[in-house]
């Protein structure tokens, strides 16, 4: 598990309390590069469907961010689309992923590559499809 700093532990609070207000099965939140910050849950509507992270982007974006420094993603999945929205924006913004609880299994640099689940840094007994643990 990694430690998160200050200003991403602020990310994981607001990403956390977006999937709590929702009552979402993820959250994110996203800081630009003059320092603001934007949470969202998830957007299951008919007509409109948006992953946390997406939602994030959205909102930062029509807010006039123009870069982004780092983004927390909750209980969401390395092939969110959002993390292509987040890398058209800034290629080397940091994208954390936690589980549901906050605890962190990976620190993104760069572009997400491969295949996930062959990726370093995934707890033993995790399990990417459902993003949970998996107890036998």
């Amino acid at each position: 598990m990694t430690d998160l700093d200050a200003e991403d532990g602020k990310l994981l609070i607001l990403a956390r309390g977006a999937m709590g207000r929702t009552g979402g099965a993820a959250g994110a939140a996203i800081r630009d590069t003059d320092g603001r910050t934007y949470a969202a849950g998830e957007v299951g509507l008919t007509s409109l469907k948006l992953t946390a992270l997406q939602a994030a982007v959205a909102a930062a974006i029509s807010s006039g961010a123009e870069g982004f420094e780092a983004a927390v993603v909750v209980a969401g999945r390395f092939s969110d689309p959002g993390v292509h929205a987040v890398r058209e924006v800034s290629a080397t913004a940091r994208i954390v992923f936690t589980d549901a609880k906050g605890s962190v299994f990976e620190v993104v640099e760069g572009p997400v590559e491969g295949d996930p689940a062959t990726r370093p840094g995934i707890p033993e007994g995790f399990d990417l499809e459902t993003e949970s643990e998996v107890f036998e």
